[in-house]
């Protein structure tokens, strides 16, 4: 079997894991917040809402780097760091799934970041 590492970081990265890696037919994407980069005037977005609309964005951009894409995918973990936004987020996010909803669970998360959600998935490869 072989696995396909995809978007590697270099040697010393402060992020040290892939964006996403394929193996046996299945693409595993790791968990990633809505972009942000204020010095280009990119940011995650200004409600809870924006930033799940956002990162699903990402995660749909890595899944076509990967070889699959947002309509392949079979499970979802959602990362939260306040429970108080988690309707918000499901309010959001199902507009995302309309022919179904992945196998989903969802988790608090802290890192060092002001972002309120992060996903990550697995998915088919296409």
């Amino acid at each position: 079997m072989t696995i396909d590492f995809i978007d590697q970081p270099e040697a010393g990265s402060a992020r040290p894991f892939s964006r996403a890696t394929r193996a046996n037919g299945l693409v595993f994407v790791s968990g990633h917040s809505a972009p942000h980069d204020p010095a280009r005037g990119v940011s995650r977005g200004a409600t809870a809402q924006e930033e799940v609309r956002n990162a699903l964005a990402m995660l749909g951009t890595i899944l076509d780097d990967a070889g699959s894409k947002f309509a392949s995918i079979v499970q979802v973990t959602m990362l939260i760091s306040d429970p108080a936004d988690y309707a918000a987020c499901n309010e959001e996010y199902v507009k995302h799934f309309p022919h179904g909803l992945p196998a989903r669970h969802t988790a608090r998360f802290g890192v060092p970041t002001d972002a309120r959600v992060a996903f990550a998935c697995i998915a088919l490869a296409s």
